[in-house]
């Protein structure tokens, strides 16, 4: 059973067998699917399943707090279920992929006080970004010269 499972009955929420089948696409580790990822994957589970029970059940979960949107570079808003437990996200700028982190430190001290301007910070969203294994690797074979192995300006 995923812990959003777990979350929901702890709730009392209603688990239709549509809203389980949402809930249970979203059980894992580093899961940040889009909507449309949910429904397919849910369509696989629950043929009938329709994409605007999906989009209507991600927006209650949202509103209830017990998922979270992350927008990444105005691309397709993903949704986020480790909603209770603090991190950050690492983005692939190559592929999109999207990984919860948890560094060390507070990141409202990074923020020196008279950058603040007088706001009262409560929290902060850091994002950082690169290219992830798979795409470090295809920039690298993109960028070699064919046949003698050096590399040609990028």
């Amino acid at each position: 059973m995923s812990d959003l499972l777990e979350r929901l009955r702890g709730r009392s929420w209603r688990l239709t067998s549509q809203r389980r089948v949402v809930a249970q696409v979203l059980d894992g580790d580093h899961v940040h699917l889009t909507a449309d990822e949910v429904h397919a994957r849910a369509a696989r589970l629950l043929p009938e399943i329709s994409r605007a029970t999906v989009y209507n059940t991600l927006g209650e979960l949202v509103s209830i707090g017990e998922v979270t949107e992350v927008s990444t570079d105005g691309r397709a808003k993903r949704y986020d279920p480790n909603a209770h437990h603090p991190h950050q996200h690492l983005v692939c700028s190559g592929c999109g992929a999207v990984r919860d982190v948890h560094p060390t430190g507070d990141p409202l001290a990074a923020l020196p006080a008279d950058e603040r301007f007088g706001f009262t910070v409560s929290a902060a969203e850091v994002t950082y970004r690169g290219l992830c294994p798979s795409c470090t690797v295809h920039q690298d074979v993109d960028v070699r010269a064919p046949g003698d192995g050096s590399v040609a300006p990028a």
